[in-house]
């Protein structure tokens, strides 16, 4: 079974950085990104997710790791 790009389907063209709610979809428990194989997405939506992240983390919005 094929799983689905979530923003693909929610026809979401710019990961926004300061959406922290939707990137938090993505991570595992220890704030790691998910592999693209675990979460579906493309390779197009897996690198602007990652992007994204990495962002985030850098201006406070995500944590780098938890405990």
């Amino acid at each position: 079974m094929k799983k689905i790009d979530y923003f693909k389907d929610h026809k979401i063209d710019y990961i926004d950085y300061k959406d922290a709610e939707t990137l938090k979809k993505f991570l595992t428990p220890h704030a790691r990104i998910q592999a693209k194989r675990q979460n579906g997405l493309s390779s197009t939506s897996q690198r602007g997710l990652a992007m994204a992240i990495k962002r985030a983390r850098f201006m406070g919005f995500l944590p780098y790791i938890t405990r």
